[in-house]
């Protein structure tokens, strides 16, 4: 496969991982020209173990990591999909208040540890199944398992603590 089919199918998966651990659109473009600069080198040596969309995700995840060990960054990331806010069906009071929790359940999973923030970005955000999620973040699938459950748990429970209802939200991410 030549690197412009891999950049045209998979750069808009590879941009918005990215840019929720870096919450910088330059930034993230770069990080993402990165990412497919190191997969067109080791493409030779891409020996289809993983889906190629998981494959460039990990290779993503390992760019942006060596960012933030240059940058020494202390925050993580922070979620905003305004296409999750925006429901034309609902009425402008019940689209706010759905935005609102949205808004707190995002504040709450940046609140959580980093391996339970990456665990719920690849797996609910970006969809990656538990086989793909394991091999991205160099776990055992039984660990993403327990990492998700964990990670459900105490989202649920910060949620819950910044004034989100128990049938909100929530929901969304389970």
């Amino acid at each position: 496969m030549e690197i412009e089919q891999l950049y045209k199918e998979h750069s808009d998966k590879v941009y918005s991982y990215i840019y929720f651990l870096v919450r910088h659109k330059e930034c993230a473009e770069d990080l993402t020209q990165e990412t497919f600069y190191k997969a067109y080198k080791g493409l030779g040596t891409f020996n289809k173990e993983a889906a190629t969309s998981t494959w460039l995700l990990k290779i993503a995840r390992n760019v942006t990591y060596d960012y933030f060990r240059r940058k020494r960054v202390v925050q993580f990331f922070s979620f905003e999909k305004e296409h999750d806010l925006e429901n034309k069906e609902l009425s402008p009071e019940c689209s706010y208040e759905k935005k609102e929790q949205l808004a707190r359940m995002y504040n709450s999973l940046y609140t959580l540890k980093k391996d339970y923030q990456e665990v719920l970005l690849l797996r609910k955000i970006q969809e990656c199944s538990i086989q793909e999620t394991a091999y991205i973040l160099g776990w055992t699938e039984a660990k993403v398992k327990m990492k998700m459950t964990r990670a459900l748990k105490a989202l649920k429970k910060e949620f819950h603590q910044e004034g989100g209802h128990p049938n909100g939200s929530i929901k969304r991410i389970r």
